[in-house]
C-alpha cells in the first residue's frame, strides 16, 4: 500500500523499491537530459536550484521522510523541469507541438510546468505541514495552497536576480517570457490554480477515508 501524507513515514530505503525506482529513473533521466543541451548556459542556471533541492532530499531521508505519493508528486514535477532545462522551457517540442495542434499563440509548455509546480508540489507541502507544525483543519488545505503561492512568486524574483546577476547573456532563455510583459504573473496564476485544484481533491479524498474509517497521521502507528 502506497503511504500518504497522513500516515507515520518510517525511513526504510533498501526495502523501498518505489523510492529506489523513482531515484534511479530520475537520474537516468537528469543524466541523458543533461547531455548536449539546447543553451548550455541556461541549462546551468536551471539546475542549480535543481541540485540543492535534491541534495536536501537525499539529506534528510533518514530523519525525515516524505510519503510514497509525495515522492511520486516531486518525481512528476522534477522531470518536467529536466525537460524543460535541456529545452529551455521557450523552445521544448512537446509545447510546439501543443503551439500548433491548438492554436496557442506561443510555446506553452512554461505554462504547463507553473501549473503543475501547485498541482504537484502543494501535497508535499501539505505534509510537512500537518506532521511539523501538526495543522488541522482549514489551515492543513489554505497553507499549503499559500506557500506555494509563496515559493512560485519567491522563484520568479530569484529568476531574475540570478538571471541578471550570473549570466544575463542567458537571460532571455532562461526566463522564457517570449514577449509576454505578465509573463511571470500568469505563471504564479496558474501555480495558485494548481494548488487550489491538489488541495480540493486532497480534501474530497480526506472525506471519503474519514467516512472508511481509514486510519489517520495521528492513530497511526
Amino acid at each position: 500500500m502506497f503511504t500518504t501524507s497522513t500516515m507515520r513515514i518510517r525511513p526504510n530505503f533498501r526495502e523501498n523499491r518505489l523510492v529506489q525506482v523513482l531515484l534511479a529513473t530520475y537520474i537516468v533521466l537528469w543524466v541523458a537530459l543533461a547531455l548536449n543541451p539546447v543553451y548550455p548556459d541556461d541549462w546551468l542556471l536551471e539546475n542549480i536550484l535543481v541540485v540543492v533541492f535534491v541534495a536536501g532530499l537525499i539529506v534528510t531521508y533518514q530523519r525525515f521522510p516524505l510519503s510514497d505519493f509525495s515522492y511520486i508528486f516531486i518525481f512528476l514535477f522534477m522531470s518536467l523541469h529536466a525537460v524543460g532545462a535541456h529545452y529551455t522551457y521557450a523552445e521544448t517540442p512537446i509545447g510546439f507541438w501543443m503551439q500548433e495542434a491548438f492554436g496557442f499563440s506561443r510555446n506553452h509548455f512554461d505554462r504547463v510546468v507553473h501549473f503543475s509546480f501547485g498541482l504537484l508540489m502543494a501535497y508535499p507541502i501539505r505534509e510537512i505541514f500537518l506532521r511539523v507544525a501538526h495543522t488541522k483543519g482549514f489551515f492543513a488545505y489554505y497553507l499549503p495552497f499559500d506557500v506555494t503561492l509563496a515559493f512560485s512568486g519567491a522563484y520568479e524574483i530569484i529568476e531574475m536576480l540570478v538571471a541578471v546577476l550570473v549570466s544575463p547573456e542567458a537571460g532571455d532563455a532562461y526566463l522564457g517570457t517570449q514577449g509576454d510583459i505578465w509573463d511571470a504573473q500568469k505563471d504564479m496564476g496558474l501555480a495558485a490554480v494548481g494548488a487550489v485544484i491538489c488541495m480540493a481533491a486532497t480534501a474530497v479524498i480526506r472525506t471519503m477515508r474519514k467516512k472508511s474509517h481509514t486510519p489517520d497521521y495521528q492513530g497511526e502507528e
